[in-house]
């Protein structure tokens, strides 16, 4: 899925809120060049019977960044609650009444040539209509690439780094060219890494099974979300350990879990077949748990989710001039 942006959807960027049109950088900047950049996803969800947006575990989703941000010694000058509240006023002044995808990015802004870092740095955050991202109510045929997932030692996976996602963007492309919705990617050790933008999960002989995040992969929120799910509602564990290529081909059922692909089956791999080559009943059950946990309609998850159409609290008001001040 390609999305292209409306140029006059309000951002925020260089510490203030802007049409996107108005939001440049130059052509020497940094991060263009080198990849050195950080950026986060995160989605806010539409429920019509409500008439209300929700955005999905904002602030853990901002925790993670800033973390991530460290690795390249990026200094975020808010806290999580500061940039959830900037994100909700971009929604807000955005007006939006459909599924949204958040992207924060911050970035070394210096603009020269030379790989080395330095202490010029800048961040902004952007919101647009998004859909699916993967047929999640057919299934996908994935293939296993001949890219392999780079090592924790090279660019952490982990951290959601620019310049790491051309190793995403080389097995994604090779995929698609091959005939395949998505790439599956092993790392140097030949186990089953993950997807080429997303976390993978299988179920074999009754066990829910994916590789644990020592195998080089993104510590994914949904993916966190998704073995709480298993857990509280249907009453099964996840096991976290290393998964060879070859059981791909022996599951019963298979998934993609992301921000922006949700949970998107799997139901061929390599031209082979995921268990009878349709949605397994679990994974079903899990869609359905997800798409009520993100719409507001299991009280048991409420605090996931932060409501964007109501009107912002002195506190939230109060976060935004704070982080408004922060970045002058």
């Amino acid at each position: 899925m390609k999305v292209e942006a409306d140029q006059n959807l309000i951002v925020y960027f260089d510490g203030r809120f802007m049409p996107m049109r108005d939001a440049r950088v130059g052509i020497l900047t940094h991060a263009l060049h080198y990849g050195t950049g950080v950026f986060e996803g995160l989605r806010a969800y539409w429920d019509e019977t409500q008439q209300q947006l929700f955005a999905f575990r904002a602030n853990e989703h901002y925790e993670r960044w800033i973390q991530n941000c460290g690795i390249l010694r990026i200094h975020v000058p808010l806290s999580p609650e500061e940039l959830t509240a900037i994100t909700l006023e971009i929604l807000r002044r955005n007006g939006f009444r459909t599924d949204v995808y958040i992207r924060p990015l911050a970035y070394k802004s210096a603009e020269r040539v030379g790989v080395s870092l330095d202490d010029e740095e800048a961040f902004a955050i952007t919101a647009l209509p998004f859909g699916e991202y993967l047929p999640a109510d057919r299934g996908v045929h994935a293939g296993v690439s001949s890219w392999r997932r780079i090592e924790d030692n090279a660019i952490p996976p982990r951290a959601k780094i620019c310049g790491a996602y051309v190793n995403s963007a080389l097995a994604s492309a090779d995929a698609r060219q091959s005939g395949f919705d998505e790439a599956i990617l092993l790392n140097e050790d030949g186990h089953v890494a993950e997807g080429a933008t997303c976390n993978i999960f299988l179920l074999r002989k009754g066990k829910l099974i994916t590789p644990p995040v020592t195998e080089n992969v993104l510590e994914g929120i949904t993916r966190d979300s998704v073995m709480k799910l298993a857990a509280s509602e249907l009453g099964i564990e996840t096991v976290e350990r290393p998964v060879d290529r070859s059981e791909l081909y022996q599951c019963d059922e298979l998934f993609f879990t992301g921000t922006a692909v949700a949970i998107t089956p799997v139901v061929r791999v390599d031209h082979r077949p995921v268990g009878d080559s349709v949605v397994g009943p679990m994974t079903r059950k899990l869609q359905q748990l997800y798409f009520d946990a993100t719409r507001g309609h299991s009280p048991s998850y409420r605090d996931w989710l932060t409501p964007v159409y109501q009107a912002p609290k002195h506190e939230e008001q109060d976060l935004i001039l704070t982080a408004a001040a922060a970045a002058l």
